[in-house]
């Protein structure tokens, strides 16, 4: 039986609706326009046409979702809260808007065995539209000689204050032939600010500079800055200097 064909606006919709409200952000792509920017070893292992989804984080997740979540629902002490938060708002938006579907969801800090990532994640957000993907290979005549750059994607709206979160396949689901590839908007065209963005980004991430290389509408707040400043294995001190404590775990 052929898979069934969908509007990729139809079917993700109410799930796009539930998850704007946390502060995250939905953008849809197919299979293959991920799978033909990489090496087969990252190849995602459905047909071309297979919807898929990708699920960014904003400035405001923060406040309107991981704080909450504390609030109501604690974390464990044994892995991130961001990450336990994540997963229970995305899970629960997927058990809601889509019962009886079978979706594979990956989330960004997810590893196989061999220690390779579930997805990767820039690329995604690249493919579908949701941010530019800058690497060196953006970058004409470059001046870092034979030196490694690591890339890094820019929102046209937040600039560098987001987070790329999780990625949905739809299982035995074919996106229609409307659903075309958008561009990532390129927010930093020139030679000269794609350089100091990526050397922003590989020689001074910890102080930021790089998510401010366009102007953002909204960045994260002095809270949030505060919480992601500080070392993740001192992050639940923090947490409980705030008044979260940890759940008991086995």
């Amino acid at each position: 039986m052929a898979a069934p064909t969908v509007n990729a606006v139809g079917i993700t919709g109410e799930f796009a609706d539930s998850l704007s409200k946390l502060g995250f952000e939905v953008y849809p792509l197919k299979v293959g326009w991920y799978n033909s920017v990489l090496a087969p070893t990252h190849h995602l292992a459905h047909p071309d046409d297979t919807l898929a989804l990708v699920v960014l984080s904003t400035p405001s997740m923060f406040e309107d979702a991981f704080l909450p979540f504390l609030k109501e629902k604690g974390f464990q002490g044994l892995s991130d809260p961001i990450d336990q938060c994540v997963r229970h708002w995305v899970s629960s938006a997927v058990f809601q808007c889509f019962p009886g579907q079978k979706v594979d969801v990956r989330y960004d800090f997810e590893l196989f065995p061999s220690r390779k990532p579930k997805f990767l994640a820039q690329t995604a957000a690249h493919v579908s539209g949701a941010a530019f993907y800058y690497q060196q290979s953006d970058v004409k005549d470059q001046p870092w000689a034979e030196k490694k750059m690591f890339g890094v994607c820019v929102h046209p709206r937040f600039g560098g204050w987001f987070a790329i979160r999780a990625l949905l396949i739809f299982e035995g689901v074919t996106a229609g032939s409307e659903m075309v590839q958008p561009v990532p908007p390129d927010c930093v065209p020139s030679r000269e600010e794609r350089i100091r963005l990526l050397e922003a980004f590989n020689f001074h991430w910890q102080d930021w500079t790089y998510r401010d290389i366009v102007h953002a509408v909204h960045a994260y707040s002095q809270k949030q800055r505060d919480y992601f400043s500080t070392p993740p294995a001192q992050r639940t001190l923090l947490l409980k200097s705030w008044g979260f404590l940890p759940k008991e775990t086995d």
